[in-house]
């Protein structure tokens, strides 16, 4: 009873946050024509609600796509038009079709705000805990820190509350799947998972982790008995699901092709805004987007963010594990961000929540990571008017993680999990250094310089000749520090089995 009081009082501390963090501004306010992702979402509601289905997706006379068209699968439309439904009850000029275009007022700014915390409360919130709750071989103590640290993440708390988009939904429910998988019930774990996707489709970045886990747990079981069993109603739950998300749309083909289209508009290019991934990064020194087609580009990408999956997805395969699973997440979600076409800053999110669920695991290195993410989203955070909030909630977030877990004192090769890397390294090199040295030393050099680089983009006014000099060198210290970090986790994941069955002899 002791732990649930106590998982009750760190779900109210968050939720206290996030509304505190929801009383600033918002992206896009006063701001036309477009506004920002604010309108965005009210925007959805009022086509959601005023126009039939066929035309969710299509551009017409009253859905002009160059306005916010709807750019996600089915399940974000549904949410939209469930939250427009209460809109229309309590004030129906907030959905009204073209006439409440860039609406603002105190009233519907609340409503809005509270339709983010109710998806917070319904579907983010209650996984965190279960999740939290339910850590195998994790003292009470732990199980606290764990869920006080991810649900004072700054990253998800400041987009979705301050920018505000309702990230929580699609993680939340990738957090349900985790959940399920980690005991075994498969059939759920994979109905939670294409929930998410369809949702949001940059859930992508997790899906190769998911199917190569359970398509590991199906060889493992052998495809001639068990495995084959588990495979086909795996394989019938993700076509079923599927199936009743996107019903509406079956009884056109033009439907479901303006859909994809609309979900994956590959014409937009590389990379849009300053984000903190390797193309835009190659960009100051290269200008890849003018030295290289469009058709190019994406093989490029493409190519690149296969070849850097399909370690950990081997592994995942041949080797499936709980712990592997976990780091295969961080792993290939970093590799989407990193690679892929047409990342978003805020896409980072689908990096960070994965890495906190194994905060409990690395303390140092996922508090290290999670600090660099929202890091990496400064630009748009001051776009949208949220230094004050980013600065709060992010020393907040590091006073918590520093007392929780004592970082610093988590810092020996076995708590990076570095342990067989460091002897084979010291096998040929003797004067090779401990890792807990350099890895302090480099965090406090990176700490020092995201520091200055937002003290710099906070008050300092850039060169006339060099308008994006802060967002370029945010962005590109952040890159720097992702790819770091996903040699990192690759390290884990591919020596991790090997770990295992080292300490499997042992024992």
């Amino acid at each position: 009873m002791e732990k649930w009081s106590l998982m009750t009082i760190v779900a109210l501390l968050g939720l206290i946050v996030r509304w505190t963090v929801s009383l600033g501004s918002y992206s896009g306010a006063g701001k036309p024509p477009m506004f920002g992702d604010y309108e965005a979402q009210r925007h959805w509601q009022e086509i959601t609600y005023n126009l039939p289905i066929k035309h969710w997706y299509f551009n017409t006379s009253d859905n002009n796509l160059q306005y916010w068209g709807l750019d996600y699968p089915p399940l974000t439309a549904y949410h939209s038009l469930l939250c427009a439904y209460v809109a229309k009850l309590i004030d129906p000029n907030w959905i009204a079709l073209h006439t409440s275009r860039g609406y603002e007022s105190q009233r519907h700014k609340l409503f809005m705000r509270t339709t983010v915390l109710v998806a917070d409360l319904l579907v983010y919130i209650p996984a965190v805990i279960l999740y939290c709750c339910y850590l195998k071989d994790t003292s009470t103590k732990k199980k606290i820190s764990s869920a006080l640290c991810i649900l004072l993440y700054p990253g998800l708390i400041l987009i979705d509350y301050g920018h505000f988009q309702y990230n929580a939904v699609s993680l939340g429910l990738t957090l349900w799947g985790v959940l399920c998988l980690s005991y075994d019930l498969d059939i759920l774990g994979s109905i939670a998972f294409c929930l998410a996707l369809n949702y949001k489709q940059m859930e992508l970045y997790h899906s190769l982790p998911f199917f190569c886990y359970l398509l590991g747990k199906c060889f493992r079981k052998g495809l001639m008995g068990k495995g084959l069993f588990l495979l086909i109603k795996l394989g019938f739950t993700v076509v079923v699901s599927f199936a009743l998300c996107w019903l509406p749309f079956w009884t056109d083909v033009k439907q479901i092709l303006q859909v994809l289209r609309r979900l994956f508009p590959v014409d937009r290019g590389l990379f849009e805004d300053k984000v903190a991934n390797i193309w835009c990064t190659i960009s100051v020194l290269f200008k890849i987007k003018t030295a290289l087609s469009a058709e190019t580009q994406f093989k490029l990408s493409f190519a690149l963010t296969f070849l850097t999956v399909l370690p950990s997805c081997i592994k995942l395969t041949l080797q499936p594990s709980l712990k592997g699973f976990k780091y295969g997440l961080v792993s290939c979600a970093l590799s989407f961000f990193l690679f892929s076409f047409q990342v978003h800053e805020k896409s980072i999110l689908l990096v960070s929540i994965p890495v906190c669920l194994v905060i409990n695991e690395i303390p140092f290195m996922s508090t290290w990571f999670l600090l660099v993410s929202t890091f990496s989203m400064l630009p748009l955070l001051l776009k949208d008017g949220l230094l004050l909030p980013y600065t709060v909630t992010t020393l907040a977030f590091f006073t918590v993680c520093i007392t929780s877990f004592s970082i610093f004192e988590k810092t020996s090769e076995d708590d990076l999990q570095l342990k067989i890397l460091s002897s084979s390294i010291r096998r040929y090199i003797s004067w090779f250094k401990a890792f807990p040295d350099i890895m302090k030393n480099l965090f406090l050099v990176s700490i020092t310089l995201m520091g200055i680089l937002t003290l710099m983009s906070a008050t300092l006014d850039p060169p006339q000749r060099l308008p994006d000099l802060f967002p370029l060198a945010v962005s590109a210290v952040s890159c720097l520090h992702f790819l770091f970090f996903l040699l990192y986790f690759n390290v884990i994941v591919i020596w991790e089995s090997r770990e295992s069955r080292n300490q499997k002899k042992t024992n």
